[in-house]
């Protein structure tokens, strides 16, 4: 798009009076010839806020904040400007005109922007008229009183109804003077056959309470649309299509109206659905938004991220509830957003818990919700055998690929040291698989194409190399337990994927099929492995591996010990578990003087490393 005009900024400006405009979102009270408030900027109890109407400004003697009417909207809507000049230009009725700059694409694309956009305005009133006049939206007023949403409400948020038809909205459509291409592209109306978009096409909403999707400057952009009874054939709640408008993964429900209340209390409550969100507002809890589906994407995220720093998820009380947050917790995490859960009532979600207990319960729930970690490592710990060493173990992989995702380092330290302490895992080992999983998460950061780093333990990468070529190694070391040892060791998998599969170290072809299973980084390592050589302790080039048992067999026994070194430092700390039976404290006891006799029994070994990288 290309840039506004000054005379049509000027144009806005004239028309939107700066004590209506800052009227219109908190009271101003008269002083002499200005008006002041509390400012919305910073925490004060006596007003410093000053709107001058007759120098259309505003300014704050306390935080110092100040300008004109467009600087206000901006800040206090986190708007940038052109958007500001829009929303101002929409509330007087003015057109933004755009010059400059702008293709025949460009403008193509705008022009077709601004018909949806009336489109979509005035489908919403047409929705609404039949929610609130029409006969057919009987059932649908009924249901909407049965919930708690009465006339001044269903005005507020523009609810609507679609007839029980295939095609009154598309004929009230083409009888404003909409084309059929128009109307197609809005999403509200479905072509019959999929292969034929020109042809006959139907009503995508139909017999349903639509609420409308609001951008952030309050524009109509596409509708959600509820079924009135439950046992009703298709989806509960029905979506527009992405659009020119519309992209699903990018609007959060209800941001247009509670952006003040995000800001003020620097905290997201997060519902699942339309009707949660509009009963909580309604209730006077105004900091609350809703994803366009069940988790968020990392787009909503961010966008959340301009208006708090904490997000209490306030999911169904059900298993898809409890899924749709784990779901969510990557995108806001990458955001560095605080995440807490509120545990509603089995059976319950915010709205009906609001109507059947009230508000103050509601509040309280929220106030008291937990730490998403602390919740969640509890669900998990509960849900694992932790006196299954490889269970744990399990446990401990997969925990450390979420906590990965933490970008803060005093928090993910935080619930790191959690982990270790619930779960009964050392905290150096708990760190080991952190760091792994982070550098899975950034695959090649540190490594270049014709060189990949080795793995970083000495032993595991001169095993692979040996599995990978000599015959008499893999032999040995498919007789071991290694599934056993390799459980217990960071690192290992690539080792684990090389010892399950059926390649034939003498065999060039079966080990070129191995390596096509293989992922892209880790078909380069194995490339390397294949081809680099490797000297003993005493410094001797080998490129046959003539003494391949002996640094197979001394690699391995390091291995072995590394695990037992873990298991035995895992039960001393079980030891020191409060609240242990006496039996579980006998078979504790007999566990560590089993160790520590098989790490006396290990032989000593010769160590082996992989050329200088």
């Amino acid at each position: 798009m290309g840039t506004i005009p000054s005379q049509n900024i000027e144009q806005v400006a004239a028309a939107n009076d700066i004590v209506e405009v800052i009227g219109s979102y908190f009271p101003l009270k008269r002083a002499g010839t200005n008006f002041k408030a509390l400012c919305p900027f910073h925490q004060e109890k006596t007003p410093s806020f000053t709107v001058s109407p007759q120098r259309q400004t505003f300014h704050c003697f306390g935080c110092g904040v100040g300008g004109s009417v467009f600087r206000f909207v901006m800040d206090y809507e986190h708007l940038d400007f052109p958007s500001a000049v829009r929303k101002l230009a929409a509330r007087a009725g003015i057109p933004v005109i755009e010059e400059g700059g702008a293709s025949g694409d460009d403008d193509r694309q705008h022009e077709t922007r601004r018909a949806l956009l009336q489109l979509h305005a005035e489908a919403t009133e047409w929705f609404h008229e039949n929610l609130v006049k029409g006969k057919a939206g009987g059932p649908a007023r009924d249901y909407l009183k049965k919930r708690g949403i009465d006339r001044r409400i269903a005005d507020d948020w523009q609810i609507g109804f679609a007839p029980d038809s295939w095609d009154a909205f598309l004929t009230w459509a083409i009888d404003r003077g909409y084309r059929h291409p128009q109307i197609l592209q809005s999403g509200l109306i479905k072509p019959r056959d999929e292969n034929r978009p020109d042809g006959e096409a139907y009503d995508r909403f139909r017999g349903r309470i639509m609420f409308p999707i609001h951008n952030d400057v309050g524009e109509v952009i596409a509708f959600s649309g509820r079924v009135l009874e439950k046992e009703a054939e298709g989806a509960k709640y029905l979506n527009s299509p992405e659009t020119p408008l519309f992209r699903k993964g990018r609007v959060l429900f209800g941001l247009h109206k509670t952006k003040r209340g995000l800001i003020e209390a620097n905290c997201a409550i997060v519902c699942e659905g339309q009707l949660d969100l509009i009963t909580v507002f309604e209730a006077g809890i105004t900091n609350v938004v809703a994803p366009q589906g069940t988790a968020f994407t990392e787009d909503q995220a961010r966008i959340l991220k301009r208006f708090v720093s904490e997000v209490v998820l306030c999911f169904d009380a059900d298993t898809a509830g409890q899924k749709a947050a784990e779901r969510s917790l990557d995108a806001l995490l990458q955001n560095n957003l605080i995440i807490r859960v509120a545990e509603m009532p089995a059976g319950e979600d915010p709205d009906s818990m609001i109507r059947h207990q009230g508000k103050d319960e509601f509040a309280k729930r929220v106030a008291g919700a937990r730490d998403f970690f602390d919740s969640w490592i509890e669900h998990e710990a509960a849900a694992t055998d932790l006196d299954s060493l490889g269970a744990k173990m399990q446990l401990a992989r997969r925990l450390a690929e979420t906590v990965a995702r933490v970008r803060d380092p005093l928090m993910r330290g935080q619930v790191a040291n959690k982990i270790s302490s619930r779960i009964g895992v050392p905290v150096s080992e708990f760190d080991a698989l952190l760091a792994k999983s982070a550098r899975e998460r950034q695959p090649g950061t540190e490594s270049s194409p014709n060189r990949p780093k080795p793995a970083p333990s000495q032993a595991v990468a001169m095993l692979c190399l040996l599995a990978l070529r000599d015959d008499e190694a893999r032999d040995f070391l498919l007789a071991q337990n290694w599934r056993d040892v390799l459980e217990l060791t960071p690192d290992s998998e690539i080792l684990v994927r090389i010892l399950e599969s059926d390649l034939r170290p003498s065999d060039s072809a079966s080990i070129n099929a191995f390596m096509a299973t293989l992922a892209p980084e880790e078909e380069v390592l194995v490339s390397w492995w294949l081809r680099e050589e490797f000297k003993d302790r005493g410094g001797e080039m080998q490129e046959r591996l003539p003494r391949a048992m002996r640094v197979t067999q001394g690699s391995w026994n390091k291995l072995r010990q590394s695990a037992l070194q873990r298991q035995l430092q895992i039960a001393k700390g079980r030891m020191k578990l409060p609240k242990l039976t006496a039996g579980e404290e006998v078979n504790l006891q007999k566990q560590i003087l089993d160790l520590t006799e098989q790490l006396r029994e290990l032989p000593e070994f010769s160590s082996a490393r992989v050329l200088d990288t």
